[in-house]
């Protein structure tokens, strides 16, 4: 168990702050850290304190292990002793709050993929606002495997990241996507080598943490809105969170500093 920065304690995530940085966990190796309700509700539940808590300015997702996330862990879903719980119920209470929890959050979410990221496990990553990766890390859409439809965003965000045909190939032949071919595709920022993911992506978050939180939460608020909004909608919404970037105390910051000639030393406010 890992203590978190509001005295919260978690059994299958761990949670830790430091240096702005909120850094959770998966934390289910022996099964690849595949989902569980109880699981889901620990991550909801650390999301939450991210995004409520000054201190943390960048949220940094990561599994423990080989693995990033295996996806639905099936002796839940598919249990051998007792009745089934239905499907709807698990996406509604596991998947669906996670992923409105990482785009509602204004703040940077960066997934660190350090090894397989397969079905959810994929979509969650994919719902993230920058993926990085291990140059072993690979992507499966895993659903129609076992006959079910991509969730946890699949549908909603893969489209858009990499276009309809692309989106609907990997979702139907479930066919492994390496790092290299997803870094191709645009579905990864950058790799690393393996042993060096994990550090490589705890400095990338940390200096997110020390830029305009502010700023970066309006854009992440822009850029959800665009998904939905028409063009003039869109130009509104712009011109509407510019003025409240313009009253922030960074962007006052980033103005002195840059007549100045120094940098910027940006509070996240």
């Amino acid at each position: 168990m890992t203590q978190s920065g509001s005295n919260r304690r978690y059994e299958f995530v761990g949670y830790t702050v430091a240096d702005g940085v909120a850094e959770i966990t998966l934390d289910r190796p022996a099964v690849l850290n595949a989902f569980t309700r109880p699981m889901a509700k620990e991550l909801q539940g650390a999301l939450q304190d991210a995004a409520g808590d000054p201190a943390v300015r960048a949220v940094l997702l990561t599994g423990a292990g080989r693995a990033f996330c295996a996806g639905q862990d099936l002796a839940e879903a598919v249990p051998q002793d007792a009745p089934a719980p239905p499907i709807e119920d698990i996406v509604r209470a596991t998947y669906n709050p996670t992923v409105l929890a990482i785009r509602s959050i204004e703040k940077p979410v960066i997934a660190a993929v350090n090894g397989v990221a397969a079905g959810a496990g994929a979509n969650l990553a994919f719902a993230c606002d920058i993926v990085l990766a291990s140059e072993q890390a690979t992507f499966i859409q895993a659903f129609a495997k076992i006959g079910l439809i991509p969730d946890t965003g699949g549908t909603f965000f893969l489209p858009r990241l990499v276009g309809v045909h692309r989106a609907t190939a990997m979702m139907m032949l479930g066919e492994k996507v390496t790092a290299a071919e997803a870094h191709a595709m645009g579905l990864v920022w950058r790799m690393y080598p393996a042993s060096q993911l994990l550090e490589s992506a705890r400095e990338f978050t940390r200096h997110l943490a020390t830029q305009p939180t502010r700023a970066f939460g309006l854009t992440k608020r822009a850029l959800n809105a665009s998904l939905g909004n028409s063009l003039e909608q869109q130009l509104d919404l712009e011109a509407k969170l510019q003025a409240e970037a313009g009253a922030s105390h960074d962007f006052a910051e980033g103005v002195q500093a840059f007549l100045q000639k120094r940098p910027p030393a940006f509070q996240g406010r």
